[in-house]
């Protein structure tokens, strides 16, 4: 933990920046969650937000389906465009909490550093 810079936790996962790292860039963000790593910037968190919406809104689950809570028949875009992930509504929406409390995290250190002069 003396590595990083906690961010933002849920249950389902952890956003942290690196203090220092000679090969990972340290204004960039850690998202790890499930078998998952994704390091990055502010605007690619911003964009992952705007898929998980996307996602939420666009996929209506298999209503005669029994595992609908559980099956990963959701696929959420990232950021890098060759790469989507497989969810079920359970962890769709824990990442959205991840992500939502991330970016409310780093907007409110950013506000009171401007607040309190970057101090």
């Amino acid at each position: 933990m003396e590595d990083i810079n906690p961010i933002y936790h849920n249950p389902f996962g952890v956003a942290f920046q690196w203090k220092r790292n000679s090969t990972k860039d340290i204004r960039k963000i850690q998202i790890v969650f499930r078998d998952t790593g994704l390091l990055l910037s502010l605007n690619e968190l911003e964009q992952f937000k705007k898929n998980i919406e996307c996602t939420k809104n666009s996929n209506a689950m298999c209503s005669e389906c029994g595992q609908h809570e559980t099956c990963r028949s959701l696929l959420l875009d990232t950021p890098a465009p060759q790469i989507t992930l497989a969810m079920n509504k359970k962890e769709l929406d824990a990442v959205h909490d991840l992500v939502d409390g991330t970016l409310f995290q780093l907007n409110l250190n950013n506000y009171l550093d401007k607040m309190c002069g970057g101090q």
